[in-house]
């Protein structure tokens, strides 16, 4: 991070405000300054302090799994942009109220040690709660994800931080370059893309990448069509930035549009299964596409798109392969979410968890009953918790940023009506992060004198690096 303005603390009226210029140039200079006698537990210490950065459903859901993972886990720091969602009188709040109550649920109430003194609001507060533990689960809104991985690396902390990773090219660049420092460090990651710890995906793997069921792949469908997001109504007396941040899901800087926030799923599953490679992953090399706006919610609501449709193509070494993915969040329309996988002699139907011959022939099926299998939210957790016991390497950072960032290729895609690479997006390091966080600063989108967003217009919409 520049200079010290990290660290610059002003008070105002009954909130704590922190400033700091973002971005963190020079990842792995700043990332490998500690001794490894600063780095995370290891394998045989007594106990696992736990933070959580983000208080809201999925943080809170993350950190019961956490601690339901090892029963040497302490939840002990928390940290949110805002008080009350840590109280849990916010809209949307979960809060510590609930976390305690699910613990109680659960025969864990002796694994919380929480006092005021370790909830911290504001926006540099996931230091606070990063500097106090040994692993940190992040689950803050996605922009600010890269920002935040990179200083628990750079603290020696193990991760788990929720999908995507990123939500511009700057991002990506300051999750790989984290994720090297942390190979280097031997931390252990965990990224919420939780079909990689889901034994339907696992084994499908199995049948195509060690028996050769597909044949070659050649090209693939992926599906998030669903009902609209939530909204937070504006409320009087919040900033620009406040009500920006309290409805994170519909701003680019924040979210990635929500091909980025869901649908990322069903293109980490299509990277994973293309490129054979469960612990980096691949990434296409270009994306075009159509997307837009069909009116269903009003502009004065935010920026993004309600559906997107794009053609991915992946390189030589992946046969040139095709992707098709469409994600749409409009009320009342065909609704699937799912993945195929097209190959020479077969299709993987992975919502079906079948492979058929190109004659639509049963080649296998799986057989487990879905109810039995284990919960792969949680059993993420368990194998984090696990890696770190058994001091094994564990670093999802890698396929975490590629497919995130594939989420961003397919938003430039659509936003512009222009063929995108992979390459020229990367390299332009572009970022649509704001210059200051602080709920008095001036925020990256704002709305015109009729309260309305800006909504991209492909053919007009300019490229950030262009």
């Amino acid at each position: 991070m520049s200079e010290n303005k990290n660290d610059k603390l002003t008070e105002t009226s009954g909130t704590s405000r922190r400033k700091f210029v973002a971005g963190a140039a020079g990842a792995t200079a700043a990332v490998s300054a500690l001794p490894i006698s600063s780095y995370a537990q290891v394998a045989g210490s007594d106990k696992i302090k736990v933070g959580l950065i983000g208080i809201g459903g999925r943080g809170s859901g993350a950190i019961v799994q956490n601690m339901n993972a090892n029963d040497r886990a302490q939840f002990v720091a928390v940290a949110d942009a805002f008080q009350d969602k840590i109280d849990g009188t916010g809209p949307r709040a979960k809060g510590i109220p609930q976390i305690a109550k699910q613990l109680e649920k659960d025969g864990k109430s002796g694994q919380m040690d929480l006092p005021e003194s370790r909830q911290f609001a504001g926006f540099d507060a996931y230091k606070a709660v990063i500097d106090e533990v040994d692993l940190v689960c992040i689950a803050t809104p996605p922009g600010f994800r890269p920002i935040h991985f990179e200083y628990a690396v750079q603290q020696g902390k193990h991760v788990f931080m929720e999908k995507p990773v990123c939500v511009d090219a700057k991002g990506y660049n300051t999750v790989i370059n984290a994720a090297k420092v942390a190979d280097e460090k031997n931390l252990k990651v965990v990224v919420g893309l939780q079909r990689h710890y889901q034994d339907i995906y696992t084994e499908a793997f199995k049948k195509v990448h060690e028996d050769g069921m597909l044949g070659d792949i050649v090209s693939a469908q992926c599906w998030w069509n669903g009902n609209r997001p939530w909204i937070v109504a504006r409320e009087p007396g919040w900033t620009e930035m406040e009500y920006q941040m309290r409805n994170w899901y519909h701003f680019n800087w924040l979210c990635g549009d929500h091909i980025a926030e869901q649908h990322v799923h069903n293109l980490d599953i299509v990277n994973w299964f293309v490129s054979g490679d469960s612990d980096k992953g691949g990434h296409p090399v270009s994306a075009q596409g159509m997307g837009g706006r069909a009116g269903t919610e009003p502009k004065s609501v935010g920026e993004i798109f309600d559906h997107h449709y794009v053609e991915y193509r992946f390189g030589k070494e992946h046969n040139n392969a095709v992707m098709n993915s469409q994600c749409r969040h409009i009320k009342g329309c065909w609704r699937k979410v799912a993945e195929e996988i097209h190959g020479t002699e077969g299709i993987l139907y992975l919502g079906a968890g079948k492979i058929t011959d190109l004659k639509g022939e049963t080649k296998w099926q799986y057989r487990k009953p879905r109810a039995g299998d284990p919960n792969p939210y949680q059993v993420e957790h368990d194998r984090l918790h696990k890696a770190i016991a058994e001091d094994t390497p564990l670093n999802n950072a890698y396929y975490g940023a590629h497919s995130s960032f594939t989420s961003v290729l397919g938003r430039m895609a659509t936003y512009s009506g222009q063929e995108i690479s992979w390459k020229e997006a990367v390299d332009s390091n572009f970022s649509i992060m704001p210059e200051e966080f602080d709920f008095n600063a001036e925020a990256p989108v704002k709305p015109n004198a009729d309260g309305d967003y800006y909504v991209a217009i492909p053919g007009e919409y300019k490229l950030p690096w262009k």
